[in-house]
């Protein structure tokens, strides 16, 4: 019964990867034909990663500023950042944030969801508003939200219909964007249904900032990351540098989304190429530039930042040595941590978050410890070559088949988390054969009642106890992420203890509730993997 349920929708899969094969085959001539949009979907495109501008420092945490050669280096006191551990506090810090806004709510994510938790939020976000219209009668807030066009527009009530009567109420304050992948178009676009159609690419950064304030996470708009879905979470408090970044960087991916308007329709910025409609190289380039002017303008400002800080404390010093602690009020605090924002969007040919992941994997020194989360194991080629032929020790937390966000799923979703299975046992049996079980450890994460959905990297230099990096944000390190989806993250680096502690504390929390990996795992009755669900996943894991 299960077979039959789930092999017809798998039919059109192999359909696309026939049609693909043929066109390949070159049996079909026609250039114009819309059949030939299928071809760069469903051949994986070869990566071509670039070397990095520079290699690593060998001091302590500087040793990662070759970091600011490709993106905005933003160095900021440890006392600003705060780890967040559960989904109640995110929520909560949410709503804080919101009702405490006074210039800019800026929030991107797949998704918002539909139901009480998810209505809570914008309430929130609606007396807000109303708020600031009433005590200035023309409001300086504005709100800036941008989700993802087929996520967001899923069902009959979704996304879309949450934020319309905010666009209605507040025509002035509120801009919701939807993206819209343009790998997604033609006759593609129309054969592939509703949920399917998700599996092409997609808007998957979240980020959330509140005038100066912002969080970076994994975590979607939903009532299940504010419950009992475990994700990461990190607060940059008074961080206006990083602030205007990541608002400039939703603007810039907001100006390729479509605008809904406020009768549920959706439409282009006047000048802007569509998506889906319009000639996707030029939509493409265009993309890229607008995102590159953002990323290109804030690292010249923060280089040029850090060259007046470093005039101003040349002279603080010798004024300090003339005027005692007098003068010391007026100094700014050295910082010690910075922020590195990582930016991925491969259909854009941005490829910044891949180039510094494999170079921070490939630089990992022997006796550096390297902790790998992902809520979705399915690994490049490349992060697992990277691994398996490096020299440092790896613990790769993933999610169990039970605490899989797909577990119980209906339908074809229902058979995902058997492939994870199957693709992580394909991994667990090349440690073992290259005898890497010391030194590469596979850790499932199960916790009753909950899924898991945490994300990121955490690096521990040889010989030390606690992490002086960390990455955050959407990015799984999978095929999506690299190749197909919109992603963000930052690079944390510090020096204060207090704050390397915090993350080890986080680390620690989540690798509590998972156990070791082993041959044992896999004889389990809940790992076995159907003889089809073996052949399907090669073919499809480019996909999820």
């Amino acid at each position: 019964m299960m077979l039959r349920s789930v092999l017809p929708p798998f039919a059109c899969v192999f359909l696309f990867l026939d049609l693909a094969l043929v066109i390949q085959l070159g049996l079909w001539k026609s250039e114009k034909s819309s059949w030939l949009l299928l071809a760069p979907l469903l051949t994986p495109p070869v990566p071509v990663i670039t070397a990095p501008p520079c290699s690593l420092c060998p001091e302590g945490a500087h040793r990662f500023q070759w970091i600011r050669n490709l993106v905005p280096e933003f160095g900021i006191s440890s006392s600003h950042v705060k780890v967040l551990s559960s989904p109640a506090e995110f929520y909560e810090l949410l709503k804080v944030q919101i009702k405490t806004a006074k210039q800019r709510v800026v929030m991107a994510s797949l998704y918002l969801g539909t139901g009480l938790l998810e209505q809570e939020l914008v309430d929130c976000l609606e007396e807000t508003l109303e708020k600031s219209l009433q005590a200035k009668g023309s409001s300086n807030l504005k709100v800036s939200i941008l989700l993802d066009y087929t996520r967001g527009s899923r069902g009959r009530k979704n996304s879309r219909t949450m934020l319309i009567p905010l666009l209605q109420r507040f025509p002035e304050q509120v801009r919701v964007s939807l993206f819209h992948t343009p790998n997604l178009r033609g006759l593609l676009r129309l054969l592939i249904p509703e949920r399917f159609n998700e599996t092409i690419g997609l808007q998957h950064i979240k980020v959330y900032l509140f005038d100066d304030n912002v969080i970076l996470s994994g975590a979607n708009l939903s009532d299940l990351y504010f419950t009992n879905r475990q994700d990461r979470y990190v607060l940059l408090q008074d961080s206006p540098e990083i602030a205007d970044f990541f608002t400039e960087l939703v603007d810039a991916i907001g100006d390729v989304s479509l605008q809904l308007q406020r009768d549920d329709t959706v439409q282009m910025m006047e000048g802007m190429v569509h998506p889906y409609q319009g000639d996707k190289v030029a939509y493409c380039e265009t993309a890229n530039r607008r995102v590159m002017e953002v990323i290109n303008s804030a690292r010249t400002r923060q280089e040029l930042l850090h060259a007046k800080t470093f005039h101003s404390s040349q002279q603080g010093s010798s004024l300090l040595s003339q005027q005692g602690s007098q003068a010391s009020g007026g100094l700014k605090t050295e910082p010690d941590t910075w922020i590195y924002p990582l930016i991925q969007m491969k259909p854009f040919g941005i490829q910044i978050d891949e180039m510094v992941t494999e170079t921070l994997l490939t630089e990992a020194e022997r006796d550096a410890r390297i902790y790998l989360s992902t809520g979705y194991f399915n690994l490049t080629q490349a992060y697992m070559d990277l691994i398996l032929g490096t020299r440092a020790e790896y613990r790769i937390l993933l999610a169990s088949p039970e605490v899989n966000g797909f577990f119980g799923a209906k339908g074809v979703a229902g058979a995902i988390p058997a492939a994870y299975v199957y693709i992580e046992h394909q991994f667990y049996s090349e440690v073992c054969y290259l005898h890497q079980q010391e030194r590469v450890q596979l850790q499932e994460y199960s916790r009753a009642g909950w899924t898991f959905h945490a994300k990121g990297l955490w690096l521990y230099l040889a010989g030390s106890d606690l992490p002086c990096l960390t990455l955050i944000g959407s990015p799984n390190f999978g095929y999506r992420s690299v190749h197909r989806d919109l992603e963000a993250q930052v690079a944390i680096v510090t020096e204060n203890k207090a704050l390397q502690q915090q993350l080890h504390q986080e680390q620690e929390q989540l690798y509590l509730c998972s156990g070791v990996v082993s041959s044992s795992t896999f004889e389990q009755p809940n790992r076995y993997v159907k003889l089809w669900v073996k052949l399907v996943t090669p073919l499809i894991k480019n996909f999820f």
